[in-house]
């Protein structure tokens, strides 16, 4: 199996964890533990000062985290926390409607689910596990992700050139700025096919304490099943099912 990981990366990172698990220590002890030279360790260290993962203190030459290291576990164990109190959320979900169900999150200009319910007896549409990215702009998770980003965001995602998944994605500024004014219009989003031939989905926005969209649960199965009088339901429920989550985690 290739190896693609680079030396250099993996002794920083061994470096962050170091000064993780024994913070307060200087550059020639981190030097011994971590197998560097001094030097070597120095600038590796000053490097992630740099970016705020490391803080020297300002009276001694010794190491502890630095505040976005910190904002880095906030993150994970808000992420940890959204989608174990999701778990029960997405089954109900599923099994009313027997469909697949998903929580997504947004990962700078891509969509990142993070938690999953497949129905036992359908198959899968595409690719569902936990760990799948994908462009903001495809699917109905992608574009509510998309629609309650900041500008900056929305902008870089109109000026990158955007990959067609079907003939149904939405490639065009003019289309995907037309679908993500909708999706704030009437608070979900929907896709017919965008990312793979013949499903649809419905997704609905979850919010925190803040009231900020943090991430989007999301109902998808075959158009034959998901048309009509069910459609209206499915919308319905992902809408419910969403407001639940997000009062879980925080939102009044």
């Amino acid at each position: 199996m290739a190896d693609y990981t680079i030396d250099a990366v993996e002794d920083a990172v061994k470096l962050l964890f170091l000064v993780a698990q024994a913070p307060g220590l200087g550059v020639t002890e981190l030097s011994v533990r971590a197998g560097n030279t001094k030097a070597r360790t120095f600038r590796m260290l000053r490097t992630l000062e740099k970016h705020g993962l490391v803080m020297r203190d300002t009276r001694t030459p010794l190491y502890t985290l630095g505040h976005h290291a910190l904002y880095l576990g906030l993150a994970a164990g808000s992420q940890a926390l959204l989608a174990l109190a999701a778990g029960r959320v997405m089954q109900q979900l599923g099994m009313v409607y027997g469909e697949s169900v998903q929580l997504r999150i947004r990962d700078g200009q891509e969509s990142l689910c993070i938690a999953r319910w497949e129905h036992p007896q359908h198959p899968r549409l595409g690719p569902r596990r936990v760990g799948i990215r994908r462009p903001l702009h495809a699917g109905a998770a992608g574009k509510v992700l998309l629609a309650y980003a900041p500008p900056h965001v929305q902008e870089a995602v109109m000026e990158h050139t955007r990959i067609s998944f079907t003939q149904a994605t939405l490639v065009s500024k003019s289309s995907l700025r037309h679908a993500l004014a909708k999706i704030q219009g009437i608070g979900y989003g929907l896709s017919y096919g965008e990312v793979v031939p013949g499903a649809v989905a419905v997704a609905a926005p979850v919010r925190d304490g803040s009231r900020e969209v943090v991430a989007v649960l999301s109902v998808a199965g075959p158009e034959s099943r998901i048309t009509g009088a069910r459609m209206t339901a499915v919308i319905e429920a992902a809408m419910m099912a969403a407001r639940d989550l997000s009062e879980q985690i925080g939102f009044r």
